[in-house]
């Protein structure tokens, strides 16, 4: 069973659609589902970034496509959805990987801060499972849906309050759409992962913590297995929930982290 299950192409002429997949995470999960047979569509705001990976894709052998969007615009978040059909036919597969970290507390947070982060991080995966949900239906097809969301909506860090509200509501309206379509066998998972070494986060952890070269490698040591979470990591176990080697699983929200919610020493 075991072989049988990395032997496979688990994702053989599926078209996988993943928002904000042009770098760390994102990336990650679009070059493992090229890795594992299936048409990937990146969509992302960095033009050069999308453009390459792109290209890598196809120069590895895979279909591929970037659709340069920006999700917290509603219409090119929904173009995004289109412009995957228009290519391939149909969407699969939809993984909600774009995100915004910005630092705000419960005090310093401005209106248009929050306002960032719910458009980004809760309303346009929203509607981006709404027109990929759409597409299903209309083709009577089942399909896998996989949001990418945060160890910290279960509270989290104080300087995270806006991310915090928007992630928590993510893994809510996960189960919520989950629970909705599982007669049409749409499935839909999160991830809540937790501190991952990408490019995202060390620019985050410059600009608002001060952190200097050395501070993967010192984060690491503080951590429970000596190093922090790692991008093909995360990828391999999103294209096994995205795959149907993951059989019924749906509505769930998976903690994916070294630490453990509730444990205590």
């Amino acid at each position: 069973m075991y072989e049988k299950l990395f032997q496979d192409m688990l994702l053989q002429d599926k078209v996988v659609l993943v928002s904000g997949g042009t770098l760390g995470v994102g990336a990650g999960i679009a070059r493992a589902a090229a890795q594992q047979g299936g048409a990937v569509v990146v969509t992302g705001r960095n033009r050069a970034a999308g453009d390459t990976l792109v290209a890598e894709l196809i120069a590895a052998g895979a279909q591929a496509l970037f659709v340069r969007t920006d999700v917290s615009d509603l219409a090119q978040a929904r173009d995004s959805v289109s412009a995957t059909v228009e290519k391939f036919g149909r969407v699969d597969a939809l993984v909600n990987c774009a995100g915004l970290t910005t630092r705000g507390t419960l005090l310093d947070t401005t209106p248009e801060l929050f306002d960032a982060h719910i458009a980004i991080n809760l309303r346009a995966p929203f509607f981006l499972m709404q027109a990929a949900v759409r597409d299903m239906l209309s083709r009577k097809a089942s399909g896998t849906i996989l949001n990418v969301i945060s160890s910290s909506e279960h509270g989290g860090q104080p300087y995270l309050a806006p991310y915090v509200a928007a992630k928590a509501g993510l893994a809510g309206l996960t189960r919520n759409a989950a629970h909705a379509h599982r007669f049409d066998r749409i499935r839909i998972n999160g991830l809540d992962i937790g501190w991952t070494e990408t490019e995202g986060e060390d620019a985050i952890q410059r600009q608002f913590h001060g952190a200097q070269d050395d501070w993967q490698a010192k984060a690491g040591a503080r951590l429970p297995m000596g190093k922090l979470g790692q991008v093909d990591e995360i990828a391999d176990f999103a294209v096994f929930l995205l795959s149907d080697r993951s059989g019924v699983v749906t509505g769930s929200v998976i903690d994916w982290d070294q630490n453990v919610l509730g444990g205590m020493d």
